[in-house]
């Protein structure tokens, strides 16, 4: 016993208290947290204020290391959170527009739209309603993950629900539940809270105004519509109440964009451009002519092909094409001896070599030409890669399916087997399944961030 007892004093380190675990990194406790939604604001609430401020100043020591754009978006927009929760509104406004400036230099859709969220969310509390239902409807995107759709859609929901939009915040609550209602039983939760807040209201107040188009939620004004005079059989064009604003006078008419219309009349066979007014901007020039798209419109005038031009008539891609898809974001896809795109100053930033474009999203719908990342899928004699609007080859053409997921693509081998590849395409799962849902699935439990905190 005394043996014992002199070889533990000889060992200092037996009497030493074992080192407490570090702290956990603040990320992962905000993306743990559960939080409870109070019935009647739903609003969050933090049962341990104290903890949460420890998060975020441990969110706080994160970005004094943070140099890239994508940590400190991701960074300050969780702070931003945290902020709210507390009921720090104004360090939450601040993290929130500083983490959107960092998002969209990332370029990355999905990393904006967690900003722009977090932001509207911030500006919901504040009582800014008007500029938190913009960044709510900007962001939601139909390229993003139902996952977070969804998310974005409720989060909508309560906003409408503070402005007393009752029919507006169902039809939100609805979307959600349509798109992850039967997979997520924690939205499902959420949801059925939120509605029984609108049940309650609505029967104090009423269900409020019938809910707002898209137009009135970005405030844009609504274009008037292209609409046929019984009598004559000409075009003309409509606002919303049916009213002619532009008298029916040509024989075919396109819709407005960018506040400007196509529109041909019966003494010519050349289109002319005119202004909501229906004033011509530009007299009968062109034979073929497209809609305007990011202030560009392609047009023909002669057997030259196809050239952009400005909405004041200059010409700024010079011709040469025999066929063309609408600009997006700065780029548009051309043909010329191939498939390929060029830039609004008519530079060739995808040479033109491919046999197509194939962009398809994950859930199957089409993109033409190039996503809102600025990527597309391209074809080479039957095999599918993935180029960015830059011109840089993310995916060589090698693979017989390609789709493009918000953080991945999900691609075939030759034997028709199902795989992913990650955004810069190196290889992220292996090609073993039978369909892309079931690829879709590996990819979600893969996320760290598969339920975003907002």
């Amino acid at each position: 016993m005394q043996a014992a007892d002199d070889a533990q004093a000889a060992d200092p380190a037996a009497d030493e208290e074992p080192e407490p675990e570090p702290p956990a990194d603040p990320e992962q406790v905000l993306a743990s947290y559960r939080w409870r939604l109070e019935p009647e604001t739903l609003r969050e609430v933090v049962d341990d204020p104290e903890e949460l401020r420890a998060v975020r100043d441990r969110l706080t020591d994160k970005l004094a290391s943070a140099l890239d754009n994508r940590s400190r978006a991701r960074l300050l927009s969780l702070r931003a959170v945290a902020s709210r929760v507390l009921g720090d509104l104004d360090e939450a406004l601040d993290d929130g527009r500083m983490a959107l400036t960092y998002a969209e230099a990332t370029g990355e859709l999905r990393r904006a739209a967690l900003a722009q969220a977090r932001l509207a969310h911030v500006l919901r509390w504040r009582g800014e309603f008007a500029e938190a239902d913009r960044l709510f409807a900007e962001a939601n995107s139909a390229e993003l993950p139902d996952r977070l759709r969804a998310a974005l859609h409720e989060h909508a929901a309560r906003c409408c629900y503070d402005q007393g939009r009752l029919m507006e915040a169902c039809h939100h609550f609805e979307r959600a539940l349509d798109l992850r209602g039967e997979g997520d039983a924690e939205l499902l939760a959420r949801v059925r809270i939120g509605l029984d807040a609108v049940a309650a209201r609505a029967a104090e107040r009423g269900f409020g105004p019938y809910p707002r188009g898209w137009d009135e939620v970005l405030d844009r004004d609504r274009a008037p519509v292209p609409a046929r005079d019984g009598g004559q059989g000409l075009w003309g064009y409509a606002d919303a109440d049916g009213d002619m604003v532009v008298p029916a006078r040509y024989v075919e008419a396109q819709p407005f964009r960018d506040g400007l219309a196509w529109v041909r009349g019966s003494e010519a066979d050349r289109w002319s451009l005119i202004d909501l007014t229906g004033k011509v901007v530009i007299a009968a020039t062109y034979l073929a002519a497209r809609p305007y798209s990011d202030g560009l419109a392609w047009v023909v005038r002669d057997e030259s092909g196809w050239l952009a031009i400005d909405a004041s008539g200059e010409v700024v891609v010079p011709p040469g094409f025999a066929d063309v898809r609408p600009f997006h974001k700065g780029v548009a896809a051309v043909r010329r001896e191939g498939w390929g795109a060029v830039d609004r100053t008519g530079r060739i930033v995808v040479p033109t070599r491919y046999h197509g474009f194939h962009t398809t999203l994950a859930d199957g719908r089409y993109v033409d030409g190039f996503t809102d990342e600025g990527l597309a899928v391209v074809d080479l004699a039957g095999r599918k890669g993935v180029v960015d609007r830059t011109g840089q080859v993310l995916v060589a053409p090698a693979h017989p399916v390609l789709l493009i997921h918000p953080v991945a693509f999900l691609a075939t081998n030759g034997g028709g087997r199902w795989g992913a590849l990650d955004r810069r395409g190196g290889p992220l799962i292996d090609p073993v399944f039978h369909h892309p849902d079931e690829v879709v699935a590996e990819i979600e439990a893969l996320l760290t961030d598969a339920t975003p905190v907002l």
